[in-house]
């Protein structure tokens, strides 16, 4: 299997648990992978939903997978100052169509000033009946949200500013040499 290199660019797609795809981001430019993680950015990249519709990211993210956390983080970097979105998904793969994961509806969004909210509980409730998610997920997942709740109150990580600050230099020196 290819590992991407600092500079290439690959597609993720998100599957639901039933094994649908879900959603689809063309051309994030891969900032640093190693055996466990990989960190890119999806900047005015092409997303397309699994109805079909299209659109394109606003504002450059960093975002960041790994192979054992169920969640993954995306860091939108605005004006205002830097929003977080994580979703609680399985771990990744990477295969030569690109990186993948199953979403698993659950999202916490924190806000510029540190506001956390739990998104989609209904989504989640419903989808799991829908698709009988086992129970062992429901664990690891409610387990996850803990994880990532820790992080985010500990600003590990992703959720520290140097850490998006990196990433983002990195990105634009990457840009300029394309």
């Amino acid at each position: 299997m290819h590992i991407p290199k600092e500079g290439e660019y690959i597609t993720i797609q998100s599957y639901k648990h039933d094994g649908s795809l879900h959603r689809t981001w063309r051309d994030t430019m891969v900032l640093k992978t190693s055996d466990q993680s990989l960190i890119g950015v999806n900047d005015h990249t092409l997303v397309t939903e699994s109805d079909g519709r299209r659109w394109l990211t606003r504002e450059p993210a960093i975002v960041y997978f790994h192979k054992h956390y169920w969640f993954n983080i995306i860091a939108m970097i605005r004006d205002n100052g830097v929003s977080y979105y994580c979703n609680l998904a399985s771990p990744y793969t990477l295969d030569e169509e690109g990186l993948k994961y199953i979403d698993y509806d659950l999202d916490i969004k924190v806000f510029p000033d540190g506001e956390k909210r739990l998104l989609d509980v209904d989504e989640y409730e419903d989808h799991s009946k829908k698709w009988s998610y086992p129970d062992d997920i429901d664990h690891i997942l409610k387990e996850n949200v803990k994880i990532l709740v820790d992080w985010i109150n500990e600003e590990k990580g992703p959720f520290s500013k140097e850490y998006v600050d990196i990433w983002y230099k990195r990105y634009q020196q990457l840009s300029l040499k394309q």
